[in-house]
């Protein structure tokens, strides 16, 4: 198994997919990181100060201005209320919820990539590692080696997961070490506050509590982790089932973008809970940010998601194991 792992890896890296990936997130970090820098001059500019109790003031007059238009939906308002109320605990509790410094800037970055950036980064290695094999006509050659079918998946979906794994490491480290130039790289133990919930439109704050960013971070990673293994898993699926590379990213991609659209409509649709694209922004949980559909939870979410990454895998296996090759 290790031979076949170390094989599946050296053709990645011969691919040169990883080194695309790590160009890409470089590109996307740089821009990222001038839009932050640009947005922090211009608000200190606009407010004549550096203080971020001032920004957040601000911030609440603006909601509150928003909150008295009439043209507004009933779940934005719902959204803005819960928002309102969230940045007036930060006041009232005097912490900083924009934290300035490279560690704030990486929780940012990975929340906002979470449900469609780093999943679309793992579909262009997960949907091309079994159908690149029909593509390229050495399916056969692979078969024929003296080694169980399912022994040849496995080892293939393991260099999934470690490739995954090389993906969200790339991710943290670049966005640490360019937003540093521009934002330094202090604020690892800033504290945070987690534990908000949002129910009927109204903030919960009875399980509130303050935990260092780093901490705060690694939960933010491990959940952009499973939510990358529960995607790759589903594009390795579709990269068994479907022999060409394109028609399985085209697939993969219509159902992300799907889902970002499909979470700012869904609130009424109760059953869309149980599709998985409406159930990857697990972030969001930690953050207070009200679920797409009312009762949906950090827990539900990540079952679901789960019975997806289970039928996905099964599937995988059963179809690889029988298929005929031609």
């Amino acid at each position: 198994m290790a031979n076949l792992i170390q094989n599946e890896m050296m053709k990645l890296l011969a691919r040169k997919r990883l080194q695309v990936i790590a160009i890409i997130v470089g590109i996307l970090v740089l821009l990222f990181t001038y839009a932050q820098y640009k947005q922090v001059e211009e608000q200190r500019e606009k407010l004549g100060t550096s203080d971020w109790r001032a920004a957040l003031q601000q911030q609440i007059i603006d909601i509150q201005n928003r909150l008295g238009s009439s043209r507004m939906s009933d779940d934005w308002r719902e959204q803005l209320q819960v928002s309102l109320k969230q940045q007036q605990y930060y006041l009232d509790q005097n912490i900083n919820p924009t934290e300035p410094g490279a560690p704030s800037f990486v929780r940012m970055f990975i929340e906002n990539s979470s449900d469609l950036f780093i999943p679309l980064l793992v579909m262009i290695i997960a949907s091309d590692l079994v159908s690149s094999e029909h593509s390229l006509g050495s399916v056969k050659l692979l078969l024929t080696r003296p080694v169980k079918r399912w022994k040849i998946l496995l080892s293939k979906y393991i260099t999934l997961l470690l490739s995954i794994s090389v993906i969200m490491a790339m991710v943290g480290l670049l966005a640490y070490l360019i937003s540093g130039i521009i934002f330094g790289y202090k604020g690892i133990n800033a504290p945070v506050i987690t534990g908000f919930s949002v129910e009927g439109g109204n903030l919960d704050t009875s399980q509130v509590r303050l935990i260092s960013q780093w901490e705060f971070i690694m939960m933010d990673f491990g959940l952009v982790w499973f939510v990358a293994v529960v995607v790759g898993t589903l594009a390795f699926m579709i990269s068994v089932l479907i022999r060409s590379t394109a028609a399985g990213m085209g697939v993969m991609l219509a159902a992300l973008i799907s889902g970002a659209i499909l979470n700012e409509m869904v609130s009424s649709w109760e059953s869309a809970q149980y599709l998985f694209m409406v159930n990857l922004k697990l972030t969001n949980y930690l953050n207070g940010v009200a679920p797409p559909i009312e009762g949906m939870t950090l827990l539900s979410s990540m079952i679901v998601l789960l019975v997806w990454w289970a039928a996905a895998l099964m599937v995988s296996f059963a179809v690889f194991t029988k298929q005929d090759v031609y």
